[in-house]
């Protein structure tokens, strides 16, 4: 299992999963606003009034709403000014500043993919091999005409192949992974349907009843890469969604949408019977009347509905009673109550998946609990569906594993159970809807499967019906996901130049000296492990900028790093799977191997950061290393401030609730004294307390709290601030002599009040309702309000800087704060 840790999740995500719920209401009431306190005293100093300074200033100051008290909300402070002018756009579920900078950043990409230049490196063949794969996607992604054109054709030839290895019509399961890799990897393996089945889907990077990832031993070996078997990913985000009848109503249509599009493939000739007899009808206790499902569509479509899209395809549902009549052959029904009936089947085996899975706040929080090294046997005597070493061979050459890594070890044993009580037909149609999901995004959007996803993604998110976002924004986003290292290479050549890389470590560098120094001072450490906390901050590999593995600097390294990804400039669709293939072949190499530490599982251009417990490394991409985080000339107390906090957030994950369980070669361990993890622990329960008092609003007049729980690991990294601030004011004298303490015009702020300012702005985010649900039921970050707030209540610097009075929200009694780090 990866345990990565970033700012982000991400699914498709984007992986800094933060909520903010942003609302606007029109009313007629006068409000009156007391100014809260303002700046302690203005600087004497003169301030750099060239170009630069003043647009970064003015950037500052457009974003603040000094109409807020900062001791009471300084996130509404430091941050008002900004959501009022950029109020989140029709098409998307969140917006702020990370969400910008990513923007901006696919557009310098876009200008590459837009543009006919040629390369002028020295290796020209290598650098325009890389650029044609990049605007041969790009363009085959644009090209909505043709996609709309071909249909879902594409869609259909996939359901088809599920349809065909399922039935065992088709078991080459050599006949799904790469064509040029096709001979070392046929063992002459006879899976039975489901095996081949699910390794077609795994292959293919398309999730379906359980997963398995390539990460280190971390209990043995960290840099052994090994199998991690774990649950797999579900249609709706968590599984509380399984647990409310209307998003299963919505969730259920959709599937039957989905379904009806492709019932030419999954019906049988003769009748609606299983292959062994069954009637394809469940016995779901979930036994829902589709008044639900009416009135759901009502709700979802009475909103203005000549501005409703995408459209309600067909007419109500009909019933749900078999028309089996004794020994009578069944009569046909219609297409849509047997692609509902399909629906409801899935939906009651995925909720089955569901409540068999671990819980997010133990996957993500307790890596003891999720480490569990069993024999492969294990594995197969159980899960004895599923036909591992002709599943492994799909992946694998010559040679599967003889050990795996299990998250949760009665998983295996549930979804075995699940398989034997779900009709055949019902698994089929998991499978298939699995593929129906993942891909119906790659078709045009006027295929019946894009809108029926479509409606999906809108009513969990919250965007509006119909707003369909920009088509080259999005087409960049899918050049970037399949062929990221090499639109990285451009990017980083565009945007990384100069003294970023030298700055930016030597910033971390600073704030890891920071919290060595701290260590003597923090009250539930003792000496022992105070000195191996140092010895892991100096063990730790610190990343920045772009990887060596493949060589972003380095086309030919690139070029051959994608060379098993075919492009076409007319096939979306086909290059999207080709990319995905190829990602799953790499992945798998990995498996025996010692672990490539020059390797990088994020972009240069991925607006994020992350640490990585069992590799004991800290990476920064070259796409964080940007404006509103970071520009090598800006004066150091917002650097540190900024990207300061990116920086202590990552370094402080390793010795978070998770990370402090590996030592300082990755490997877990208890290498902290019993005095000291129980010191720790109290310090725990004091944040999983204070987040868990956080609320946000559920759409539905009521409140849903924060799971302390499964944020507290980012909670605790983001406690790391203290050390930025350390760390800035550690080298601050120095800085000044050089220069690099400049003040900005217009700002009649200190430095200090500057520092907390520009780690608060970087954290503005608007969010819809629905998207804010959903993030708290997934993100073990909490929302970013209270990453502002919660985390600036625990810093008394803070109260300091801006002279809060005792008793101010962000100023508590000292024995109410959750302090950590001395």
């Amino acid at each position: 299992m990866s345990t990565t840790t970033g700012y982000s999740t991400t699914t498709q995500t984007q992986t800094q999963t933060q909520t903010q719920t942003q609302t606007s209401t029109a009313t007629t009431t006068q409000v009156v606003t007391v100014p809260g306190p303002g700046p302690t005293t203005p600087p004497s100093e003169k301030s750099c009034l060239e170009p630069h300074c003043v647009v970064l200033a003015a950037s500052i100051l457009s974003g603040l709403d000094v109409s807020q008290d900062p001791c009471e909300n300084f996130y509404d402070f430091a941050n008002g000014g900004w959501l009022n002018a950029h109020p989140l756009p029709a098409d998307k579920a969140s917006f702020g500043k990370f969400e910008a900078l990513a923007q901006q950043n696919k557009q310098t990409i876009q200008k590459l993919l837009e543009s006919s230049s040629t390369p002028s490196s020295s290796m020209y063949d290598y650098d325009a091999e890389i650029l044609k794969k990049l605007r041969d996607h790009y363009a085959s992604c644009l090209d909505e005409s043709y996609l709309n054109e071909v249909g879902d054709k594409p869609l259909v030839h996939v359901v088809k192949v599920i349809k065909q290895l399922y039935r065992e019509e088709d078991t080459d399961i050599t006949s799904t992974v790469l064509k040029n890799e096709q001979a070392d990897w046929d063992l002459g393996l006879q899976p039975n349907g489901l095996t081949a089945a699910v390794a077609f889907l795994h292959s293919r990077g398309i999730p379906g009843l359980f997963s398995f990832d390539i990460e280190g031993d971390a209990g043995a070996d960290p840099n052994h890469m090994v199998l991690w078997f774990n649950q797999p990913e579900l249609g709706l985000p968590s599984k509380e969604y399984f647990e409310e009848k209307e998003i299963r109503e919505v969730y259920k249509d959709t599937l039957a949408q989905l379904f009806e599009s492709v019932l030419d493939v999954l019906d049988d000739d003769k009748d609606d019977k299983d292959k062994d007899g069954e009637d394809d009808d469940d016995d779901d206790e979930d036994d829902d009347d589709d008044s639900v499902a009416t009135s759901t569509q009502a709700e979802l479509t009475n909103n203005d509905e000549s501005q409703t899209w995408p459209p309600w395809p067909w007419p109500p549902w009909g019933g749900d009673d078999d028309p089996d009549d004794g020994d009578k052959e069944p009569t046909k029904q219609p297409r849509s109550v047997r692609a509902q009936r399909l629906a409801k089947q899935v939906v009651a085996l995925e909720r089955k998946i569901a409540e068999a899975s671990l819980d997010l706040d133990i996957l993500y929080q307790d890596p003891i609990a999720t480490y569990n090294p069993v024999a492969l046997s294990n594995l197969t005597s159980t899960l004895t569906q599923i036909e591992f070493p002709a599943y492994f061979s799909t992946f694998t050459p010559r040679a599967y594993p003889d050990r795996v890594i299990l998250t949760y070890p009665s998983y295996s044993k549930s979804l075995s159970s699940i398989l034997d009580d779900t009709p055949k037909k019902a698994v089929e149609a998991y499978l298939v809807s699995r593929a129906l999901l993942q891909l119906s995004p790659y078709l045009g959007m006027e295929t019946k499967q894009w809108q029926a996803h479509r409606r999906l993604i809108e009513t969990l998110s919250g965007i509006k019906k119909g707003a369909v976002g920009d088509r080259a924004e999005w087409c960049v986003s899918r050049v970037e996901e399949t062929l990221g290292f090499a639109s990285g290479r451009f990017f980083v050549e565009e945007t990384f130049a100069g003294e970023s890389k030298k700055k930016g470590t030597k910033l971390i560098q600073d704030i890891i000296s920071s919290f060595k120094t701290s260590l003597k001072d923090i009250d539930w450490m003792d000496e022992k492990s105070a000195k191996a906390a140092a010895e892991k901050a100096d063990a730790i590999r610190v990343k920045v900028g772009y990887p060596l593995s493949p060589d972003t600097t380095n086309p030919r390294s690139i070029a051959f790093y994608y060379r098993t990804v075919n492009i076409d400039k007319s096939k979306f669709f086909d290059n999207m799977l080709s990319a995905a293939s190829s990602n799953q072949f790499k992945k798998w190499l990995q498996v025996g191997k010692q672990r490539d530490l020059e390797s990088w599982e994020m972009f240069p251009s991925t607006v994020n950061a992350y640490y990585n417990p069992p590799a004991n490394e800290i990476v920064f991409p070259a796409g964080i290393l940007q404006p509103p985080f970071f520009h090598a000339s800006w004066p150091g107390y917002l650097a540190y401030g900024a990207f300061g906090q990116v920086a202590s957030h990552e370094l402080t994950h390793a010795f978070d609730s998770a990370g402090r369980l590996y030592n300082q070669q990755g490997k877990l361990e208890e290498w902290w004294t019993k005095k000291t993890s129980e010191g720790f622990k109290v310090k725990q329960t004091c944040i999983v307390d204070q987040y868990s008092e956080y609320t946000i609003d559920d759409g539905k007049g009521g409140r849903i709290h924060v799971n302390g729980n499964l944020t507290s690991g980012e909670s605790i990294g983001d406690s790391g601030l203290i050390q930025a601030y350390r760390a800035w004011k550690q080298q601050y004298h120095v800085s000044q002599e050089k220069g690099g303490e400049y003040l900005l015009p217009g700002l009649t702020y200190t430095r200090e009040q500057l520092f907390f300012i520009s780690f608060a702005r970087i954290w503005a985010r608007a969010m819809k309702t629905a998207a804010a649900v959903q993030r708290i039921r997934t993100d073990p970050h909490p929302p970013t309000r209270y990453r502002v707030d919660g985390t600036l209540s625990n810093i008394p610097e803070f109260a300091k800087a801006f002279k809060c009075s005792k008793g101010a929200k962000l100023n508590p009694p000292q024995e109410k704060r959750c302090i950590l780090w001395g």
